[in-house]
């Protein structure tokens, strides 16, 4: 139940999220009075946002693509740019669809698309173990979480039947990595966030590995910015997969779609 402020009340804990540098103060401090469970948990959430912790890991959940993702801290934070990744999905799998969420981290990208799809055989896997733990409480009996590297730990029974391979692999070159806000570089892991030297040494080693997981017209999406998305498709392509480019600028994301050939 939501902790009741008074006017005045509410006006101190804008003032106080303002003040450390919350561009939406007011937004934060009704979502986080909303969501406390008494004054002392209020407190303590103010604080660690206060203190620089992400609004996610402060109120523990995220809202991503109409759904409520449980965030642990020391676990990456959903950005709302994926869901245009979430929306070419949508358009590409078929029904029933084999799903594979790789990176998965808390799972919002497995679980949105399962909630949009009528029929679906979900898998995910990260080789984070708090990642993996969290993935787990969103994705529940809608799907299989894994702990391992990629595609290590998936059973060998889904090689040539995957129909979406979700691919939402970190990117940041890095160099710079020290150049992201606080609240991603010192609260989300670094393997979450870390591509290598041009960021896309992750997604190199997706794509390579991707057409031996998918089934013929299958798909693999990665999201990747638009300056890499040109070296993006070149690997896809590279890898035998058909590739193309797509992207939005409301939500400014860059998805690189690589489908396999139907022979």
């Amino acid at each position: 139940m939501p902790v009741p402020l008074s006017p005045f009340d509410l006006s101190t804990l804008v003032t106080t999220l303002r003040t450390a540098g919350c561009v939406f103060a007011e937004d934060e401090a009704e979502l986080i009075a909303s969501t406390a469970a008494d004054p002392a948990g209020l407190t303590a959430m103010v604080e660690r946002r206060v203190a620089g912790h992400p609004l996610e890991h402060v109120l523990g959940w995220a809202r991503f693509s109409g759904l409520r993702i449980a965030v642990d801290p020391g676990v990456f934070v959903p950005r709302r740019r994926t869901e245009f990744l979430i929306r070419q999905a949508v358009d590409l799998a078929p029904s029933p669809a084999v799903v594979v969420d790789l990176c998965c981290g808390s799972g919002a990208l497995g679980a949105a698309l399962a909630a949009a799809l009528d029929e679906v055989e979900l898998h995910a896997s990260d080789v984070e173990p708090a990642a993996v733990r969290c993935a787990r409480r969103n994705i529940g009996e809608r799907g299989r979480v894994y702990e391992g590297d990629l595609f290590a730990p998936l059973p060998d029974s889904l090689r040539g039947r995957v129909d979406v391979l979700l691919a939402n692999v970190p990117y940041v070159p890095s160099g710079d990595v020290p150049l992201l806000p606080a609240e991603a570089r010192v609260h989300e892991p670094l393997v979450a966030l870390d591509g290598g030297g041009d960021g896309l040494d992750v997604m190199r080693r997706v794509a390579a590995d991707a057409p031996r997981w998918l089934a013929p017209g299958g798909s693999l999406l990665v999201e990747t910015s638009e300056r890499q998305a040109a070296r993006a498709e070149e690997a896809v392509g590279g890898s035998g997969l058909i590739p193309r480019v797509v992207s939005s600028d409301e939500l400014y994301a860059t998805v690189v779609i690589g489908t396999m050939p139907v022979r």
